[in-house]
């Protein structure tokens, strides 16, 4: 899992809804610094699971890859220490 980075999504804009391409995934809330504090959440065989922080609800799309989010400005890429 080391050789792996789990993906990290944002909703500044805040959309109703964001789909992902991950069922397993960081939310941060918002674009640094106005982030809530990073939590991992895991939809297991749910198609959906809403943020306990933000509430934004994150929708599961498997059309798209595990970083990518629609809206395409709710992926967020951590920056390297």
């Amino acid at each position: 899992m080391a050789d792996q980075v789990v993906p990290h999504f944002q909703n500044t804009s805040g959309h109703d809804s964001v789909a992902i391409g991950a069922r397993q995934f960081m939310c941060i809330g918002a674009r640094p610094p106005f982030d809530h504090p990073h939590i991992f959440l895991d939809m297991g065989t749910e198609s959906e699971i809403v943020c306990p922080y933000c509430s934004t609800l994150y929708k599961f799309d498997p059309t798209l890859n595990a970083d990518e989010s629609s809206p395409n400005d709710c992926n967020w890429t951590p920056e390297a220490a």
